[in-house]
């Protein structure tokens, strides 16, 4: 019993979880793991009730205006949105290898690019919704004819923009989490802590949010 207890003590005085992962690394799983179940949730009934829908909105129709540029161009904004997302991750994962060399210079270089994306995408989607929402789409509101010309209810509008918005506030938190974690990288702490742990949680978070983007995009952009 004496042996069972000091090996406790001994892996939770490590910081290792009984899958020989670093503590934090596993709780951060453990968080993307149920939030993923929230967004599957929300995207399975949205699946749901548009397939058991008569019609629905053409997303070439809805989607087919570029500011600055008119309409016309179905779905090239959002293909903007989703490119400028898609380098966002891959300047984190440079940061996190950046962090594994404990290259503070490169580290803040990447994380600074990282939060432009982050704050570029989420620009482009505030753009979007106030060009919905000037054409009538609200919570509640739909002003677009289903593809066959019919008459649409507000199910897509209600899930477009719970769904979009809420994608959106996790890419928000990411940025927040990046600003943070730029401050101390600044600042010297993970250098003084021998290593670059934060950064990879953040980088997990940050790819997370990115993954789940794209069943975002396939599910109301083009399905």
């Amino acid at each position: 019993m004496a042996q069972t207890v000091a090996a406790v003590q001994k892996w939770w005085s490590g910081g290792k979880s009984p899958f020989n992962l670093e503590y934090g690394k596993l709780m951060i799983w453990y968080f993307l793991m149920s939030d993923s179940f929230t967004f599957g949730a929300l995207l399975i009934s949205y699946g749901t009730i548009r397939f058991a829908s008569n019609g629905w909105p053409d997303p070439n129709e809805v989607f087919q205006s570029f500011p600055g540029l008119g309409n016309g161009l179905p779905l090239l904004f959002v293909s903007l949105m989703t490119f400028i997302l898609i380098m966002s991750s891959v300047t984190m994962v440079l940061a996190v290898h950046a962090g594994k060399e404990m290259d503070r210079k490169t580290v803040i270089k990447y994380l600074i690019w990282t939060i432009i994306g982050g704050l570029a995408f989420l620009s482009c989607q505030a753009l979007e919704w106030t060009h919905l929402h000037h054409e009538g789409a609200w919570w509640g509101l739909n002003p677009f004819l289903n593809a066959d010309g019919t008459p649409s209810n507000a199910n897509f509008t209600n899930f477009f923009f719970t769904i979009t918005g809420f994608h959106g506030f996790h890419v928000f938190s990411g940025v927040v989490l990046n600003v943070i974690m730029l401050i101390m990288t600044i600042n010297g702490v993970f250098d003084r802590r021998g290593h670059y742990l934060m950064i990879e949680k953040a980088g997990l978070y940050w790819h997370f949010v990115d993954l789940v983007w794209v069943f975002v995009f396939t599910m109301f952009y083009l399905l």
